[in-house]
């Protein structure tokens, strides 16, 4: 892992980041924040329980994808100014799916959950995803592509919320995992719901390009902060305490 971090930053971009920039300023913060939090993750494996372990290793996983790509998308953006979007969307394609993996990784650490929960859930990811990339990609255009991304986020809502995820968690889950999954799906809901909003401020909004590239960049920026360190922690901090519980006993 430090060989590809050294790696990318021996051949990064010769342009230099200005002390004003701060849409570059968050793509570097964001971006060593994710590399902080993929060494913490891999480290605490082993520390937790066998049955928490693959989970935390999902958790390094997306923290891991989404660090190598911000260096990328960094780059993008200091040398042209321009939103990174193809490499913002193939991250979303492999991080966003390992997320909703966590809800069905956590609930089967505690009892056995129905593979359609899963397809479930990798289904109305894919629809929100494609949705949104055919979107801002210009292959469809912004409002359609809007609403077909949010359906795939209320088909995921639902499941979390009244679905068969939801009903394994309320009925057969420890208070601790109960509190994680609560936790985990307000996530979804309010740190997901910054998207949307990033969408519509540099899409829907008719505001200049460089005023909307700029709200774009820093919204998406700050909601992959909440969505893949913050959802990490709360697996962490759930895996630790249930390991140290067993323990006890």
């Amino acid at each position: 892992m430090a060989a590809v971090f050294s790696t990318h930053a021996a051949a990064a971009t010769s342009e230099l980041l200005k002390p004003d920039d701060f849409v570059g300023i968050s793509f570097w913060l964001i971006s060593m924040a994710l590399v902080a939090s993929t060494v913490f993750f891999f480290l605490e494996r082993d520390r937790v329980s066998a049955k928490w372990k693959t989970s935390l290793t999902v958790s390094g996983l997306v923290t891991l994808v989404a660090a190598v790509h911000y260096f990328y998308m960094r780059d993008v953006w200091v040398s042209t100014g321009d939103t990174p979007t193809v490499f913002r969307y193939i991250d979303w394609l492999i991080t966003v799916p390992l997320l909703m993996i966590e809800f069905f990784l956590i609930l089967s650490a505690v009892t056995k959950v129905p593979a359609g929960v899963f397809w479930r859930l990798m289904i109305g990811t894919l629809v929100m995803l494609v949705g949104g990339y055919v979107g801002e990609a210009g292959y469809m255009a912004a409002l359609p592509a809007f609403v077909i991304g949010m359906v795939g986020w209320a088909y995921i809502l639902y499941e979390i919320f009244m679905g068969q995820a939801s009903k394994i968690n309320a009925e057969k889950a420890p208070q601790s995992v109960q509190s994680a999954f609560k936790t985990m799906r307000l996530i979804v809901t309010f740190g997901w719901a910054i998207y949307p909003i990033g969408y519509f401020f540099g899409y829907l909004t008719g505001s200049s390009p460089t005023e909307s590239v700029n709200a774009l960049n820093i919204i998406y920026n700050l909601a992959d902060v909440l969505n893949k360190i913050a959802f990490g922690l709360i697996i962490w901090t759930v895996a630790v305490q249930e390991t140290e519980s067993q323990a006890k006993k």
